[in-house]
């Protein structure tokens, strides 16, 4: 049976074991003694499941990124010259920030 990385995190150890049981390949020896993260990587990589990574769409994240960047340097001086009303502007502007490539992200 074919499976997602997704769908082996959402097992359990007990499920995983039985997975691995049927697999003769040498990477998941010793499934017996594998807590449940190596299990699951141990099983992706004999499955040749790759684990699906998340890509923003629709913004520059470069863009976003240096902005975030900038706007740490100015938390930092806010921060040591004890300018509450500053600290707070670049606080939000990088949670905003964040905010803004996270909602973007697929």
């Amino acid at each position: 049976m074919e499976y997602t990385y997704e769908q082996l995190k959402h097992k359990t150890v007990a499920e995983l074991r039985e997975i691995a049981k049927g697999d003769e390949k040498e990477i998941v020896q010793g499934y017996t003694q594998m807590n449940k993260e190596h299990l699951i990587q141990a099983l992706a990589n004999a499955l040749g499941i790759k684990h699906e990574h998340h890509e923003v769409v629709g913004v520059d994240k470069a863009s976003i990124k240096a902005r975030i960047k900038e706007m740490k340097k100015k938390r930092d001086e806010a921060l040591s010259a004890h300018d509450s009303a500053q600290l707070k502007v670049a606080r939000r502007t990088i949670h905003r920030l964040k905010r803004q490539i996270h909602k973007a992200t697929v």
